[in-house]
């Protein structure tokens, strides 16, 4: 399993950069989670955007799905250059009709994922977690049954975060604020609470994303590390990590 971080920005991206978005591939099959805005621009890097087999989204805020119709225009455009039909399938819960409806396009067919069940898609099994932020959103656990990337989407600190990511090799956490700041009011967490999260739950590695647009950002690994032993990783446009 293979994890290549497309965008990594809180908010809105920092030039020639994107907010949340990370490709997972496993076996040929390409996944993305999240598409926020510039992931489309970013992507090529690592892939071509039209061989993805699925998309799934966390939320409906526009930094993780800002390029969502951007995708849908570029398999709109490369089918009729390809002079082919192929259908993108995009999955997202329900919770909110309008944004959900509006994931089916002429190429992309928008499909519901139950939250309380275990999606299969492709190689993957992907379990859910509703997380606490001013609209619907849930965190992912994602396994090919063999290695585990569990990514918190966006969300306050929740104590059901460590079961939610007992044993983790990848972590990938909202690092929207410091330590010493509180976020809960955003829905966002802090490097401590991050790193709180990653040592009771026992992963391998933590990545902060979701980055905050102020201070110093070099500042989040060295206050997560206060409380965490384990590998420490500030998300950065084309991170990537690989299962042993």
């Amino acid at each position: 399993m293979k994890l290549t971080t497309v965008g990594f920005w809180g908010g809105y991206p920092e030039q020639g950069e994107a907010t949340s978005s990370f490709l997972i591939e496993k076996d040929g099959f390409k996944l993305l989670v999240d598409a926020g805005s510039g992931a489309l621009s970013q992507l090529p890097k690592y892939t071509d955007p039209y061989s993805l087999d699925a998309v799934i989204l966390s939320h409906y805020h526009h930094d993780h799905i800002a390029d969502v119709g951007v995708l849908q225009y570029h398999m709109l455009v490369q089918n009729g250059v390809r002079q082919a039909e192929r259908v993108l399938p995009i999955y997202g819960h329900n919770h909110d009709k309008a944004s959900f409806d509006s994931l089916t396009h002429q190429f992309t067919t928008g499909v519901a994922y139950n939250p309380e069940t275990t999606l299969n898609l492709g190689p993957f099994e992907i379990q859910f977690m509703p997380t606490e932020h001013p609209v619907t959103c849930f965190a992912m656990r994602i396994t090919d049954g063999e290695d585990t990337i569990v990514y918190t989407a966006d969300s306050s600190y929740l104590d059901g975060f460590i079961e939610f990511s007992e044993g983790a090799d990848l972590l990938i956490t909202d690092c929207n604020f410091y330590d010493g700041q509180d976020g809960s009011a955003k829905g966002h967490m802090n490097a401590k609470e991050c790193a709180h999260i990653a040592n009771h739950a026992n992963v391998d590695t933590l990545v902060l994303s979701h980055h905050p647009h102020f201070g110093d950002r070099s500042q989040l690994v060295p206050e997560a590390r206060r409380y965490f032993n384990g590998q420490v990783v500030l998300a950065h446009s084309g991170y990537t990590w690989r299962s042993s």
